[in-house]
Parts: C-alpha cells; sequence; structure tokens
C-alpha cells in the first residue's frame, strides 16, 4: 500500500480544510449555543461549497458528482469532519450513494435536485423497536393494486426535518429460515407532503448540536409502485451495495475531530507552564501525547487501508468494522484526554473540547455500535473454523 498522497489528493486535503477553516469554523460558536443552523447561511456556504467544488464529492462521476476514488473521498471527509457536523454535512452535503441505484427517471427526481443543493435526502431504517436489528422491524408496507400503503413509526431520521424526501426502508413480507421467520425489507421513496406521512420533531440530542433528527409517521401513507427503489423484497440488497462505505465515512470524520483536539493537547502542553516549565515535560502529559498520537495513527491506517481496497472489491465487511471501531473509540480517548490535559479550560465552552467530547459520544451508536462492529469481525474469524 503507497502511503503517499498524490498531488490531487494533496491538493482536494488542502483545498478543504482551508474551506473548513475560513468558512465553517467563524459559525460553530453560534449553532453551538442555539442548536439551529440558519437556512439563509446554508445557502450562502452551499454556493461557496459548490464554487469551490467541495459539493456532492461522494457522488460518482457518471452521475453528476465530483467522483472522488473512495480513499480520496475519506481524506476529505477527516477535513470536513474536524468542524461541527451540522456545518460540514449541510452546507457541504454529500447525497446518500443509494440514490445512484434509482431508475433514469428516479435519479432526475431524487438524486439531481440533490446535487444541485436544492433539497437534502434522508434515510429511514431505526424504529424505536428496532434499532441494531434491522430484520426486526415493524412498519410495513402492504400492495394495493399499483400502489403500496405504508403504515409505522421510524425514529432517529437524521435530518429528516428539511429533507424534501426520505428513503424508507418498510417490512413487505417474511420468508421461513431455518433460525426462524425472517423479515423481507423494500426501500420506498416517500415525499416530503405526502398524505399520511408525517415529520416531527425528534429528541434533544447531547451530540452534534443543530444536526436534526426526526420521528417519521406512516398512517395509510399510499405511495406509487414506481417509487421503489430496487426490487420488492431486495431492500437490503440495494443498501448493502451502495451504503457499504457509510461507516468508513464515521471512521473518517472521527478522525478529523480526534487530530483536532490532539492538536489543541500538543499546543496546549507547550504553552502551558506548571512548577517553572511546560507542562509537556512531564511524563502524566507527555506519555498521554505520546498514546494519543500512536493511537490517532492506528486508526487512520485502519481507515485509509480499508478506503484503498473499497473501490478494487477487496475491502470486506471486517475492515470497515475495523476501522469503524477503531476511529470512533480513538475519538472518544483523545477528546478525554485532550480534556485531561487542558485541566478546567478543557470543560469551557471557549475551547472546541467539550464540544468534540460531547459530539464523540454518538459515534460509537449510530452506523452500528461498537458491539456490532466487535460481532462482524469476531464472525470473520470464526466461520472460516466452523464457529
Amino acid at each position: 500500500m503507497d502511503f503517499f498522497l498524490s498531488q490531487e489528493q494533496t491538493l482536494i486535503v488542502d483545498t478543504t480544510r482551508a474551506f473548513v477553516e475560513n468558512e465553517l469554523y467563524p459559525h460553530e460558536e453560534e449553532i453551538e449555543r442555539t442548536g439551529v443552523l440558519d437556512m439563509d447561511l446554508v445557502r450562502e456556504l452551499q454556493s461557496k461549497a459548490m464554487a469551490a467544488g467541495l459539493y456532492a464529492a461522494n457522488i460518482p462521476l457518471e452521475f453528476g458528482g465530483a467522483g472522488l476514488d473512495t480513499l480520496t473521498w475519506l481524506l476529505y471527509e477527516k477535513e470536513l469532519g474536524r468542524t461541527n457536523y451540522a456545518l460540514h454535512w449541510t452546507c457541504v452535503a454529500r447525497p446518500s450513494n443509494i440514490l445512484c441505484a434509482g431508475t433514469a427517471e428516479q435519479r432526475a427526481k431524487y438524486l439531481e435536485p440533490c446535487l444541485k443543493g436544492e433539497t437534502w435526502d434522508c434515510l429511514a431504517m431505526t424504529e424505536p423497536g428496532a434499532g441494531s436489528d434491522l430484520r426486526g422491524m415493524k412498519a410495513s408496507a402492504k400492495r394495493d393494486g399499483d400502489d403500496w400503503i405504508l403504515n409505522g413509526t421510524k425514529h432517529f431520521i437524521s435530518h429528516a426535518d428539511i429533507a424534501g424526501f426520505a428513503i424508507c426502508f418498510m417490512k413487505t413480507g417474511e420468508q421461513e429460515t431455518p433460525r426462524g421467520p425472517k423479515a423481507e425489507i423494500t426501500a420506498f421513496f416517500v415525499d416530503n407532503g405526502t398524505p399520511g406521512f408525517t415529520v416531527r420533531d425528534g429528541y434533544n440530542n447531547v451530540s452534534h448540536r443543530g444536526y436534526t433528527n426526526a420521528i417519521l409517521e406512516f398512517d395509510e401513507c399510499r405511495v406509487p409502485g414506481e417509487n421503489i427503489l430496487g426490487e420488492v423484497g431486495k431492500g437490503f440488497d440495494v443498501a448493502n451495495e451502495w451504503l457499504g462505505a457509510t461507516r468508513l465515512q464515521v471512521a473518517a470524520t472521527c478522525l478529523g475531530r480526534a487530530d483536532r483536539a490532539f492538536q489543541h493537547a500538543v499546543n496546549f502542553a507547550v504553552e502551558r507552564k506548571q512548577f517553572g516549565q511546560q507542562i509537556g515535560k512531564f511524563q502524566g502529559v507527555s506519555f498521554k501525547l505520546a498514546d494519543m498520537a500512536m493511537e490517532l495513527k492506528a486508526a487512520e491506517l485502519l481507515t485509509w487501508e480499508a478506503g484503498s481496497k473499497f473501490d478494487t472489491g477487496g475491502c470486506t465487511d471486517s475492515d470497515m468494522a475495523m476501522a469503524k471501531l477503531k476511529a470512533t473509540e480513538v475519538l472518544a480517548m483523545i477528546a478525554d484526554e485532550a480534556i485531561q490535559i487542558h485541566g478546567g479550560m478543557g470543560l469551557m465552552e471557549e475551547l472546541p473540547l467539550e464540544r468534540i467530547w460531547r459530539d464523540a459520544r454518538i459515534e460509537r451508536i449510530w452506523e452500528g455500535t461498537s458491539e456490532i462492529q466487535r460481532h462482524i469481525i469476531s464472525r470473520a474469524l470464526l466461520r472460516p473454523l466452523g464457529g
């Protein structure tokens, strides 16, 4: 594996970091204070992101995006991840790659407006009674002539309040397996404003202020058969094909915040003096810095390796699980240790550390909990041996 960045990758990293520092950092404090991302500001920053060539960089070139390869995209995601999540996701949007799986008509209706910054998409899988156990979802869709009738509830649906439509995964049948009934899942496009489809305010989240979640309710919601994404009963197939790299995206954004917290800790260890010398000269601090640097490097290497293998088809579920698990847990460790090095000031809102510390907590839960990632890794180890 080549660990050196190409000239193009270096340019993308430098351009993205400059945009984050110059255009996004200045607005962090306001969003953290109010929990609100002003839509006038969103439109202003969207325009700047498009002019800089940073918008929809994850979407393949043939579908109208910037067409970055996976490793370069992850390097770009790391730089975006340095700042407030609501800012970088909403203003430098990366539409879900699953939109590419649609028909030409569906891409024109749903993907193209997202690429132009006219709207956003949201994915609706999680339910109050079915988190990691997606096969246990209860929300259902039943055929009625050429249409489908949707009923049920989804929650924890990110940014659904600003999305023009939702990609909803619904139970459309069951099949018998040796381990009991297994739900058949189908994905549907559901437009905002469709009768029977209601978007309600979600929960107040300690992580990622300004980045909202919502509760979606379906009450005899009728959608046409043309709104099916993929095939009936094959919703997970299309999700697995097009959403596989989202765990790597989480890993990469975590690396950005971990690096930001780490640099604050290093600088403070040099600037802060106690007992007549820099605190970085005390082993209690210097050893923390050494451990932080080592763990950050390990997380980066796992993530970059998985990214470099992804486009060739060589990246396994275990590779992605290791990267996501390591990066999210390293972020939590570095955020905590950076605060410890800063002492009381680390918890004050004058520094970004307390935000990074709060934001880190959700990363070990969404896109598959740490326990799920460990399950994936251990299963890959044991199955070849009959375990």
